[in-house]
C-alpha cells in the first residue's frame, strides 16, 4: 500500500500535484496556526486579567520576553530541520530526511531541558533584567517557574510541527497547535476562577497543552509519518546537526531581534511620551495594540511564507526550476494581496479596527488612531519580504535569509527608532515603521532580483536539450 502522501506511483506529491493547490494546502493550516497563537495570546491576557488583575498581566508581559527567546530557539532548529529534510528528500535521499526528523529530536530534547534549567537557575535575574518590580516580582515567578518547566513540551512540539509540514502533512502540524491552543482556552478559567490557582493556574494550563501538543505531534512520527522515529538513526551526526543550526538561524535571529525591538521600542514611547501631552503610558498601551494588529496581519504573509518551504526546497532539490518559481511568485502574489487588504483597512477605518479592543479616552483613541495609521504605513511590503526570505531560508542560502531577517528589525528599525526620535520626538518613533518596511523590501528586491535570474537561466538550461530533441 502506498504511503497516504504520495501519487499512485510513488512520486512525492511536492514534485507533480499543481503549485497553487499545493500552497494553499500548505499555507492554509501554518495561516491557521499563526492566527490561533496570536489571538490566544489575546485571549491568556483576558483570562488573566479578569481573574488575578493587573499585576498578573504584568507578570505574563514581563514573562514574555523570555518566551520569546525559548521560541527562537526552537523555531530555529525546527525551521532548519525542516528545510534540510525537504532538500534531501527531493533529492531522493530519504535516509538523510529520517536522520534529519531523529536528530532533530534528540536536538529539541536536550536544547528544552538546558533551556528550562537556565532560566530556572537564574530566574530572578532574568525577570529583573526584564521589568520587574518589587510589586511584580512574586507574581512573574509564580508564572514563570512553572511555565518554564515546559519549555522542552514547547520546544519538541514546535520542531515537530515544522516537520510534519515537509513529511507532507501540513495539517498535522495545524492540529497540534490547535489542540494544545484549545485545550489551554478550556483550562484557563477551570484553573483561575474555579480553583483559584491565580497565575500558576494560567502557567499550569499552559504547560498541560504543551504536552498534549507534544504527545500528539509524538505519535504521528511513531505510527503515522512517511518519516518516523527510528532509535538507530538518533546517533548524533554532525553535519546532520550543521545543516539544521545553520539553515534554521535566520528565523531564530527573526524572533530574537523581535525580542531586542521591543524593549527598545516600550523604553523609547515611555521616554518621548512623557515629553508629551499623550504621556508615556498612553503611548505604550496605544502601540501595543498596534503591534497586535501588525502580528495579525503579518500571520498571513508568515502562513505563506511557511507553507512554501517545503515546495521550494523539495523542488530544488529534484532540479524541477520552473516549480520553484511558480511556487514563490505564487506564494509573494498572494501573500503581498492578503496584507494589501489589512493595510487599506487601517487606513480607511481605523476606529473600526481599534475598537476590537475596547473603548478608551478620546486622547488614547486620537493617538492609537495616529499610530495605527503611520507605523503601519509600509507594511503593505510585509508580503514580498516574509517569503523572500523564506525563499532563502528553503533553498538552502543560510547566510542571505539571516542577513535579510536581521534587516528590518535589527539593521533598520532599531537604529531608527533610536534616530528619528532625536528630531521627530514621539512622531519619529511612529515614522520608524514604515521607513524600516520600505527600506528593507527595496534591499530584498536587490537580492532576489539576481536569484529570479538564475532560475530563468537554469529554467531555459533544462528545456534546452528537449526542445533540441
Amino acid at each position: 500500500m502506498q504511503q497516504r502522501t504520495l501519487t499512485m506511483d510513488g512520486e512525492n506529491p511536492l514534485g507533480v500535484r499543481p503549485i497553487k493547490g499545493l500552497l494553499f494546502s500548505f499555507s492554509i493550516p501554518a495561516i491557521i496556526s499563526c492566527l490561533v497563537n496570536s489571538v490566544y495570546n489575546i485571549v491568556d491576557q483576558i483570562f488573566i486579567g479578569q481573574g488575578v488583575g493587573y499585576l498578573g498581566n504584568a507578570a505574563t508581559t514581563i514573562a514574555f520576553p523570555l518566551m520569546t527567546i525559548i521560541m527562537a530557539f526552537a523555531t530555529l532548529i525546527g525551521s532548519g530541520g525542516s528545510a534540510y529534510a525537504a532538500l534531501r528528500l527531493g533529492e531522493g535521499r530519504k535516509r538523510e530526511a529520517l536522520l534529519t526528523l531523529n536528530n532533530l529530536l534528540v536536538i529539541a530534547i536536550g536544547l528544552g531541558i538546558l533551556l528550562a534549567a537556565t532560566g530556572l537557575i537564574f530566574l530572578k535575574p532574568i525577570l529583573t533584567l526584564f521589568g520587574a518590580t518589587e510589586t511584580t516580582m512574586p507574581y512573574a515567578i509564580d508564572y514563570t517557574s512553572i511555565v518554564l518547566m515546559g519549555v522542552p513540551f514547547s520546544v519538541i512540539s514546535i520542531a515537530l510541527s515544522n516537520m510534519a509540514r515537509t513529511d507532507g502533512h501540513p495539517r498535522m502540524s495545524m492540529y497540534g497547535i490547535l489542540i494544545g491552543a484549545a485545550l489551554n482556552t478550556v483550562l484557563d478559567p477551570i484553573y483561575i476562577f474555579v480553583l483559584d490557582w491565580g497565575v500558576k493556574g494560567a502557567a499550569i494550563a499552559t504547560i498541560t497543552a504543551q504536552f498534549v501538543s507534544m504527545v500528539v505531534l509524538c505519535y504521528y512520527f511513531l505510527r503515522k509519518g512517511n518519516m518516523r522515529f527510528t532509535r538507530r538513526y538518533m546517533k548524533p551526526v554532525g553535519r546532520v546537526w550543521y545543516k539544521i543550526f545553520s539553515l534554521g538561524i535566520s528565523s531564530g535571529i527573526t524572533s530574537l531581534v523581535a525580542c531586542i525591538m521591543q524593549v527598545v521600542m516600550n523604553n523609547s514611547l515611555v521616554y518621548y511620551g512623557n515629553q508629551t501631552e499623550i504621556t508615556g503610558d498612553v503611548a505604550l498601551s496605544a502601540m501595543g495594540i498596534v503591534m497586535k494588529i501588525a502580528m495579525i496581519l503579518a500571520s498571513v504573509c508568515i502562513g505563506f511564507g511557511i507553507g512554501a518551504q517545503p515546495i521550494l526546497g523539495f523542488n530544488l532539490g529534484a532540479k524541477k526550476y520552473a516549480r520553484v518559481r511558480h511556487t514563490y511568485l505564487l506564494a509573494v502574489s498572494i501573500a503581498t494581496g492578503s496584507i494589501l487588504i489589512g493595510w487599506a483597512v487601517c487606513q480607511l477605518a481605523p476606529h473600526l479596527v481599534l475598537s476590537l479592543f475596547g473603548k478608551e479616552n478620546q486622547t488614547f483613541t486620537d493617538f492609537a488612531v495616529r499610530c495605527l495609521r503611520i507605523y503601519l504605513g509600509g507594511i503593505f511590503c510585509a508580503g514580498f519580504q516574509i517569503v523572500s526570505t523564506n525563499y532563502f531560508q528553503a533553498t538552502g542560502q543560510p547566510l542571505k535569509a539571516s542577513l535579510l531577517s536581521m534587516l528590518r528589525q535589527l539593521i533598520l528599525l532599531i537604529p531608527l527608532l533610536l534616530i528619528l526620535p532625536l528630531f521627530f520626538g514621539l512622531n519619529g518613533l511612529l515614522y520608524a515603521g514604515p521607513c524600516a518596511d520600505i527600506g528593507s523590501a527595496v534591499i530584498v528586491a536587490l537580492f532576489i532580483l539576481p536569484e529570479m535570474r538564475k532560475l530563468n537561466r537554469r529554467i531555459a538550461e533544462s528545456q534546452g536539450p528537449a526542445l533540441a530533441a
